[in-house]
């Protein structure tokens, strides 16, 4: 009986090991490498920077806000908090893993791929969000 004991401890500890090895931390979004390292390839211009705008209202105010700090009107109905873009880690990301998570989203956060077909489009919204650096 005593073998047994010791013998199904192990294997509960190692069960708990091996699952507590996959489990990532709700925070985290993984971003594959490929898109850190990207660089918008939109011109910062006057232009672009309206047409970001305007897509920003379209799409992202609702739960990020007029100024980005997570703070629009469907925000209070979410689950986890949109996040603050004015904060220095979020702005310390770079183009292309805030492209990755506009394009793809996860959870509450939708993907939009589908919804702004045009890359550039995404583009142009990852240039509007470097505005709110420091508000």
């Amino acid at each position: 009986m005593k073998t047994f004991n010791k013998l199904f401890t192990a294997a509960v500890l190692i069960s708990a090991l091996f699952l507590v090895s996959f489990v990532q931390d709700d925070d985290t979004w993984m971003v594959p490498e490929k898109y850190k390292t990207m660089e918008n390839p939109t011109e910062n211009s006057s232009r672009n920077m309206k047409i970001g705008k305007m897509l920003y209202s379209k799409h992202c105010k609702s739960c990020h806000g007029n100024q980005g700090l997570g703070d629009g009107p469907k925000a209070a109905s979410l689950d986890t908090y949109p996040g603050d873009f004015s904060s220095e880690e979020f702005q310390s990301q770079s183009d292309g893993e805030l492209y990755y998570k506009t394009t793809f989203g996860r959870d509450e956060m939708p993907a939009y791929e589908n919804t702004i077909s045009s890359d550039e489009d995404r583009w142009l919204i990852v240039h509007y969000m470097r505005t709110f650096a420091g508000e």
